[in-house]
């Protein structure tokens, strides 16, 4: 039986600065790991990674396989060649989260970049290969979001 101690932290990728209204799973985050295993920590707790509603709220996500989309990094985006500099929103204001504006802005980019990876403008294996791999969900949340986005 392993009895070493381990020492970490309890932070939401969302609590980590980002540009773009919240923290997002690119350079930041990367940074925060690097920082973490620096002061001699070895774990982070994150909460539950999934898609919410509009109060932000790790615990009402809608799926348990499906990853919020407001945590795709913007810099990935940018250096996948997935979206050019100019169809990246400006910087959010700093303080309190406005989630509806956050969702709002981050999901004309996530569409954006949707249009561009469609025009052939990259992640079209690694996307097929995704879709493969993750058959046995995908396409049901795919259904769920289209007609939650349509409907409410």
């Amino acid at each position: 039986m392993d009895t070493s101690r381990s020492a970490g932290i309890l932070l939401h990728p969302t609590s980590l600065p980002g540009p773009h209204g919240i923290g997002e799973l690119g350079p930041e985050a990367l940074r925060f790991v690097e920082f973490l295993k620096e002061a001699g920590q070895s774990l982070w707790q994150v909460l539950p990674l999934g898609p919410t509603g509009p109060e932000g709220s790790p615990y009402s996500a809608y799926s348990a396989f499906a990853g919020n989309p407001l945590l795709i990094s913007t810099d990935r985006l940018l250096d996948d060649g997935l979206l050019e500099p100019g169809q990246v929103p400006k910087s959010a204001p700093e303080g309190s989260v406005d989630y509806g504006a956050v969702d709002a802005s981050k999901g004309e980019m996530l569409r954006r970049a949707y249009r561009n990876a469609r025009a052939g403008k990259g992640l079209g294996e690694d996307f097929e290969r995704f879709r493969e791999g993750e058959k046995g969900w995908l396409g049901d949340y795919a259904l769920y979001a289209a007609l939650k986005e349509k409907f409410g």
